[in-house]
C-alpha cells in the first residue's frame, strides 16, 4: 500500500484552495504525473528537498509533495 495515499496527497495539494474554487488536483493521474516529473528531476541531479537517505527518487518526490516542499501549479507543473 502506498503511504501517503493518493487521497492524502490530493488533500495536501488542494489544502490552499478557497471554498468554491476548483481544486488544483482532481485525479490520481495528476499526482502521478507531478511526482514522476519531480523524480526525473532528482535523477538528473536536482537536490532533494527532504531527507533522502536510502530512498528511491520517486519516494523522495512523493515525500516532497506530501510535506508541501513542492507545489503543483496549473498543467502539472511544479514550483520548487
Amino acid at each position: 500500500m502506498l503511504h501517503p495515499s493518493y487521497t492524502d496527497l490530493m488533500e495536501v495539494v488542494n489544502s490552499e484552495v478557497e471554498p468554491g474554487e476548483q481544486p488544483v488536483v482532481q485525479s490520481r493521474y495528476s499526482i502521478v504525473m507531478a511526482t514522476s516529473k519531480r523524480a526525473r528531476q532528482i535523477v538528473s541531479g536536482a537536490n532533494p528537498l527532504v531527507d533522502d537517505a536510502g530512498k528511491k527518487p520517486l519516494s523522495v518526490a512523493v515525500d516532497e509533495l506530501y510535506k508541501a516542499k513542492i507545489h503543483i501549479t496549473g498543467d502539472e507543473e511544479e514550483e520548487v
